[in-house]
């Protein structure tokens, strides 16, 4: 199987290279500050590595959604503010991602020196992959290297065109993404266990699908179980769930699972409230017995501790979607349950990044789990067996 060619990979004297790192470094903010880091500490390994073998790097990156146009709340600064302070050093924040003069810094970076670039997507050709905007971000730099794992099912200027105009790398950060995710599509530890949440089976059509032929067991939660139970023809109350189109897919993914000889396990009890909020009144029911006009906002205690039954007894276990609205304290005892199983694994542990990603930080887990991907859509997309276009267009060996 070919691997990525990474940046510690033979072949390139980083001393004197002028590097664009794409990397995704689209943070979170609250009045003007970055609120969560992860994502710009995650791509401190790979600046730091190209920085001490003598290159001077500009980092690059989009930040929300700003349409093609410059928007003030959206530029990179606290970015660089934050990327400065966790690193110890100042990070120059250039005043465009193109252009004269940003052309001419770069040309100027001198060994051991970052700056960052402004929000890519202030321009349209970047999300348009316009072959004119990759040319221009391309000026002045010998190297490219894309740690950005997050966008690379994204075929934008700065993660597909640009690899086709410089001599390519993929990051460290990149590089495990791909080699951990890829894992569990082709040599996973038996038993390999999918723990899967989220509100929409819709929306995880594909990679249920891809999961049933690999995986030996398939634990449902979230508001997702609500639809698998409605399609059996249980009652679900006012709880979440989708209607006919959406039901028939649950259909259709248990009659895979039966014929893939995968079990696919849905709650036998859950917790339901009479509204959606903290001061709700409670009760633990089973999935047969959920009363009108009460709402399923977790798994209960018996699934909970079948759940970490199966994950205690996994060889690889793969989670992605909370079990109930964690957020909420007295609806986060099932995500909790999950997360503490997977802590505890002698198993691999691998989390799909988003709300996983969010609910372990949470619950101070993270450093317990083999692996937390950076990027959920594109773990999902890769673990759905699409080819990312940012990976795609990396030199492999």
């Amino acid at each position: 199987m070919p691997r990525l060619l990474g940046i510690d990979d033979p072949g390139v004297d980083w001393q004197g290279a002028r590097v664009l790192v794409r990397a995704d470094l689209n943070a979170p903010l609250e009045a003007g500050e970055v609120s969560d880091d992860a994502r710009i500490a995650a791509s401190i390994p790979t600046l730091t590595r190209l920085l001490r073998a003598g290159a001077g790097v500009a980092v690059c990156s989009h930040l929300g959604r700003p349409k093609g146009a410059p928007v003030a709340d959206l530029s990179l600064r606290p970015v660089a503010d934050r990327l400065g302070q966790l690193m110890n050093r100042t990070v120059e924040l250039l005043p465009d991602s193109v252009g004269p003069e940003v052309a001419a810094r770069v040309q100027a970076l001198k060994p051991g020196e970052l700056v960052m670039l402004e929000n890519l997507r202030f321009h349209p050709g970047e999300e348009a992959n316009d072959p004119a905007f990759a040319d221009q971000l391309a000026v002045g730099f010998t190297n490219y290297v894309n740690d950005a794992f997050g966008a690379a099912h994204r075929a934008h200027a700065s993660t597909e065109g640009i690899a086709r105009r410089l001599p390519a790398r993929a990051g460290l950060l990149l590089s495990r993404e791909v080699e951990v995710i890829e894992g569990l599509l082709l040599n996973p530890r038996h038993p390999f266990i999918a723990v899967l949440g989220g509100s929409k089976v819709s929306d995880k059509l594909p990679l249920i699908m891809s999961l049933l032929g690999r995986c030996d067991r398939v634990l449902v939660g979230g508001a997702m179980c609500f639809t698998f139970l409605a399609a059996q023809g249980e009652r679900v109350g006012a709880s979440l769930h989708e209607g006919p189109e959406g039901q028939a897919m649950a259909h259709q993914l248990l009659e895979t699972a039966v014929n893939l000889n995968c079990s696919l396990q849905l709650p036998v009890d859950v917790l339901v409230a009479d509204r959606f909020s903290a001061d709700a009144e409670l009760e633990v029911v089973p999935t047969d017995d959920i009363a009108d006009g009460w709402m399923g906002v977790d798994i209960g205690p018996r699934t909970a501790a079948s759940y970490r039954e199966a994950i205690g007894d996994a060889g690889t276990t793969f989670w992605n979607g909370p079990m109930g609205a964690f957020e909420i304290p007295p609806f986060a005892d099932g995500t909790l349950a999950v997360a503490e199983a997977m802590a505890a694994s002698s198993g691999a542990t691998i989390a799909g990044g988003g709300d996983s990603g969010a609910a372990l930080a949470q619950f101070g887990l993270v450093e317990q789990m083999t692996h937390v991907s950076t990027g959920g859509g594109a773990a999902l997309e890769l673990l759905e067996g699409k080819t990312l276009p940012g990976v795609a267009a990396l030199p492999t060996i």
